[in-house]
């Protein structure tokens, strides 16, 4: 069972953060891996603006990190719309990709992100893959309709190598990070899926380790989790007038058979 610290690895600031959850891929290359999976199903996780799904991700030789996740957003017109992102923050990043841009949270870096008409019970494959050189792409896989987005890519500096073994996953409410004097107990409930993440890399292994609450209102966001075979279900929050959402079993593939989660 992975447990790490958030002072044993890099990490961004972590005001608004409410809950993270460690992975590590055991048998991890030294020159670090070509390609990364992260599953996500975000099922339960209300139609609105606010919260960011994520997991982070090193890199071999490198003074900062990227991450990839999913927001969600507003129905639009009758659709639902996920927001995906991919983003290095290592000073140095370059891109030509018309999804991102330079910079990455008012720093170095860049930042990457597309929105698409997506079912919100589907689970999201996530995929950070080598394409050449040190150019890295981010991609969202639709697991049930097998639809791939890109959702960008990027070139990092000459000597930078593969992603390391570990990292921190997070749910950000994102609005907090105004920095003022929020209410605990109006943190707006939601719930999402973190799968194990998964690699082409010969007889590497992912894993996840114990969710944790954690920034300014650690110990007081009602995070509850669930563990099954292929990743971990978490829930935080509190029911409220504005956000109002109920816990539905959905169904995800693991290996041919249906995990109810």
């Amino acid at each position: 069972m992975v447990k790490l610290s958030l002072l044993s690895i890099l990490v961004l600031p972590v005001y608004a953060w409410a809950a993270t959850i460690a992975w590590n891929v055991a048998n991890t290359p030294s020159t670090g891996l070509k390609d990364i999976t992260f599953p996500f199903n975000i099922a339960n996780a209300t139609h609105i603006a606010g919260y960011y799904f994520a997991q982070q991700f090193s890199f071999v030789n490198a003074p900062a990190i990227g991450y990839t996740g999913l927001q969600p957003r507003p129905d639009q017109n009758g659709k639902s719309i996920i927001h995906g992102v991919f983003s290095s923050f290592i000073n140095g990043t370059s891109t030509r990709d018309t999804n991102c841009h330079m910079g990455a949270d008012n720093g170095p870096g860049v930042s990457c992100s597309v929105e698409v008409a997506s079912d919100y019970s589907h689970t999201y494959n996530l995929v950070v893959e080598n394409t050449s050189g040190t150019t890295w792409r981010g991609t969202m896989v639709d697991t049930v309709s097998g639809v791939q987005t890109r959702v960008g890519s990027w070139t990092l500096p000459t000597g930078i190598g593969g992603i390391r073994s570990r990292q921190l996953g997070f749910i950000e409410y994102y609005r907090w990070n105004d920095k003022k004097d929020h209410p605990c107990s109006s943190l707006p409930k939601t719930s999402v899926f973190f799968g194990i993440p998964t690699t082409s890399t010969a007889s590497a292994v992912g894993s996840l380790g114990y969710p944790y609450d954690t920034g300014k209102c650690s110990g007081k966001v009602n995070l509850v989790s669930s563990r099954s075979p292929i990743g971990v279900w978490l829930s935080l929050g509190f029911p409220s007038t504005e956000v109002a959402s109920e816990r539905k079993s959905f169904v995800v593939q693991d290996e041919g058979k249906d995990l109810i989660v």
